[in-house]
């Protein structure tokens, strides 16, 4: 019985390992650009446009687009314009929504919203990824910061992210749905974005370069 202890050993170090990663959502595959020397300190306010959409779910950028939101104000970087009056300033420039905004168009929405920069989406996929009988959803989105005043990307992320995750695959237990793989993507993605400078950080760097 002794000699069999350092097999047993391993044996549940093993299945400790592999309950552990069961419970792991698939990592999302994601590239971003940032600006170089960019100072997000002249940026208060921002606004989030719809959603393009080139998935076949009709409210896929509905979803993304409030799961977007919901982030920012939890970041708590900017003040964020209510999507309601987004969507009336929209209306009355007469644009389709969710279509690519032009930079004159992108300037005319941040004089009559009072915007400093536009976050932009783009639902590039929704799909599903298949493995023996088990159909879990995949999703792939765009998001950009876009400065009002010129139309400048002053940053941008891509990413991919799948409901499976290792128990799915390993024990076939349930995938993560489509709400939940937004969620998560989207965290990703502005994880990537800088947290804007402070007021305080703001004053101190100004009374720092006056000395």
């Amino acid at each position: 019985m002794t000699g069999n202890k350092p097999a047993l050993r391993a044996a549940i170090l093993l299945c400790a390992s592999l309950l552990l990663l069961a419970g792991c959502g698939a990592p999302t595959l994601q590239d971003s650009f940032l600006r170089p020397d960019l100072d997000l300190a002249f940026i208060e306010r921002i606004a989030v446009p719809p959603f393009e959409n080139h998935s076949t779910d009709k409210y896929a950028g509905a979803r993304l687009r409030d799961i977007t939101i919901t982030h920012l104000l939890m970041r708590g970087d900017f003040t964020v314009v209510d999507k309601g009056i987004v969507d009336s300033a929209i209306s009355e420039e007469a644009i389709k929504p969710g279509a690519p905004l032009g930079e004159d168009t992108i300037k005319r929405l941040g004089q009559a919203l009072g915007v400093q920069a536009l976050l932009l989406g783009t639902i590039d996929q929704l799909s599903e990824d298949r493995q023996g009988g088990a159909a879990s959803p995949r999703l792939t989105c765009t998001l950009r910061l876009v400065d009002t005043a010129g139309g400048t990307i002053l940053w941008q992320a891509a990413g991919s992210r799948s409901g499976a995750t290792m128990s799915s695959k390993l024990f076939g237990t349930a995938v993560r749905d489509e709400f939940q793989v937004g969620r998560e993507l989207i965290a990703d993605l502005l994880a990537t974005l800088p947290a804007r400078p402070s007021q305080e950080q703001v004053k101190n760097e100004e009374t720092a370069t006056a000395d």
